[in-house]
């Protein structure tokens, strides 16, 4: 057995500071900027769509050419940003979220909850087929990779701890999210 001297130790502290919500949180320069970037990964992405369903494969090639970098580090590198930066963490505005890299829709604003681990929060997907799931072995944990249902794209990860009627949480990266308010009509 390996023995835990006292700069083990002190190297393991921010590493166990930074796993809140059962999340790696990494400082690449991606991540740095996702507090501050917008999502506008539509311009430049011929995938982008709210209404087609078709799968997408693409190469990672591909994605890192037509998606933003802190996008594309998540979506497609399963990196996280750090709690509490991300914008729509501690938001209510009414409306649809969508995959930041694809564009599918993923949930509603009534799923959206305050969980408080400073990531945005939801305990239910638009449908069935919206999210789809993967275990995810790392960190020396087991845990639930949440994947978008059309492009595979990561999104966070699925724990048991949420509220009724589901018991879940969604626990996302606004990053990997795009929102669209409700439209008010007259």
């Amino acid at each position: 057995m390996k023995k835990i001297t006292l700069l083990h130790f002190l190297f393991m502290i921010p590493l166990v500071m930074l796993t809140a919500c059962g999340q790696t949180t990494t400082t690449t320069n991606a991540t740095k900027q996702a507090a501050t970037m917008e999502n506008n990964s539509k311009p430049n992405n011929p995938y982008y769509s709210h209404t087609d369903q078709t799968k997408l494969n693409l190469t990672d090639a591909e994605w890192k050419k037509i998606l933003p970098e802190a996008v594309y580090e998540v979506s497609r590198h399963a990196d996280t940003e750090r709690p509490f930066t991300g914008k729509y963490w501690n938001t209510d505005e009414k409306g649809t979220y969508y995959c930041a890299a694809c564009g599918n829709t993923l949930f509603r604003s009534g799923a959206k909850f305050a969980s408080s681990c400073g990531w945005p929060s939801f305990f239910e997907q638009e449908n069935k087929k919206s999210v789809v799931y993967k275990t995810d072995n790392s960190l020396g944990m087991e845990r639930i990779e949440a994947l978008c249902g059309r492009c595979g794209g990561h999104l966070g990860h699925l724990f048991d701890d949420g509220p009724a009627p589901t018991g879940k949480r969604y626990c996302m990266n606004s990053i990997a999210l795009d929102f669209e308010p409700d439209t008010k009509t007259n």
